[in-house]
């Protein structure tokens, strides 16, 4: 099915009515006349009308051609629009649950994490100091263009329903690359399984960043294990969904300074989450002393964790080096307990793109 065409009289009319109709995130967008979102399709290497999946809650069918006119307002450039696709793919995964995180009471967005070349290839995605915050036209472009494309083809509108009873930022772009150049381990999506080589974007829906202190002290040999213990805590509180549904998955962004301190200690990728996930607990007593469990009273003899497999913790490096490494928690529910969901970036198979033509008086 192609988009719907509406006309204006100029571009300023033109973007005052895609607000009155409820087509934006709140801010002002590009308007997506024909020759823009034809030249975002070519980007895709794709034919406009190639159905990539159904968006929640609405179940509005995903083409091509729709997502292009999501990334044509959301200011992207052609080059971004390849790492849009994939995260399309990955929050259209059924294992992604989008009607639920969409209709939520909860504060949960979609994190973007791209790994590999695409990086470098599709417009720079940022990875290093402030990559959550303004500046970055990639990381704000590509994350936004997802968010438009959950309203205007998912039907994810704030009190109708998307029913987030606050949100956060978050909800307008969260999209950043790993610093794998910054990192003494291997990059996030060699640990999922995929080759070095290939990019990816993994794609998991999560509360707003937890910034997490740990002082480093080379001289202290427990310094390494209680930084791990700081991070466990981003997770393991009676205020999170981590500890008060569990089951589900969770992120932590070491900087790159806590991720070579901890590399220098001996730490590999795997023992550090296997740690965290360890510690990321808190007793029956403090759990039943707070207001986070829903039911049973807990036991106060129990542990209560938050994840039931080391698997359930993202673990990548981005981010300035110093004191704050971001834990990202989660919202532990749906069907499928809030799943991260990886898929590969195509890119290469673009069509030559022909510059803009003069501003159309019908856009799409």
């Amino acid at each position: 099915m192609s988009a719907a065409q509406l006309s204006a009289d100029d571009e300023v009319s033109a973007i005052e009515h895609l607000h009155e109709l409820g087509c934006t995130d709140g801010l002002p967008v590009i308007v997506p006349t024909p020759d823009r979102v034809v030249r975002m399709v070519l980007a895709t290497g794709y034919d406009a009308d190639l159905a990539l999946g159904e968006m929640g809650p609405n179940l509005g069918e995903c083409t091509v051609e729709k997502l292009a006119v999501a990334a044509v307002m959301a200011g992207c450039l052609p080059d971004h629009v390849p790492v849009v696709v994939a995260a399309a793919r990955a929050v259209m995964d059924p294992r992604f649950d989008l009607t639920e995180v969409q209709a939520t009471t909860h504060a949960i967005a979609p994190l973007l994490v791209v790994n590999g070349p695409a990086r470098a290839w599709c417009g720079g995605v940022h990875g290093g100091f402030g990559a959550l915050g303004p500046g970055h036209r990639a990381n704000a472009s590509i994350g936004r263009a997802l968010r438009l494309a959950m309203i205007n083809i998912g039907g994810g509108r704030s009190g109708t329903s998307d029913m987030a009873l606050l949100g956060h930022p978050g909800k307008f772009t969260m999209c950043l690359a790993e610093d794998e150049e910054n990192s003494p381990f291997e990059p996030l999506h060699e640990t999922l399984g995929f080759e070095k080589s290939q990019s990816t974007v993994t794609v998991i829906g999560t509360d707003a960043p937890h910034s997490v202190i740990a002082g480093v002290d080379a001289d202290d040999k427990h310094s390494a294990d209680r930084m791990l213990r700081s991070f466990a805590a981003g997770f393991a509180s009676v205020t999170t969904n981590n500890i008060g549904l569990s089951g589900g998955q969770a992120a932590l962004a070491l900087n790159p300074d806590h991720a070579f301190f901890l590399a220098d200690a001996g730490w590999s990728k795997d023992a550090i989450r296997n740690r965290i996930v360890e510690e990321s607990w808190v007793s029956g007593e403090e759990f039943a002393a707070s207001a986070g469990y829903l039911g049973r009273p807990p036991r106060p003899d129990k542990h209560y964790r938050c994840f039931d497999h080391e698997e359930d913790l993202l673990v990548f490096v981005a981010g300035g080096g110093g004191l704050y490494s971001v834990a990202f928690p989660t919202w532990c529910a749906g069907p499928h307990n809030n799943r991260a969901i990886t898929k590969e970036i195509e890119v290469g198979q673009a069509c030559e793109i022909p510059s803009l033509a003069p501003l159309a008086e019908s856009v799409t």
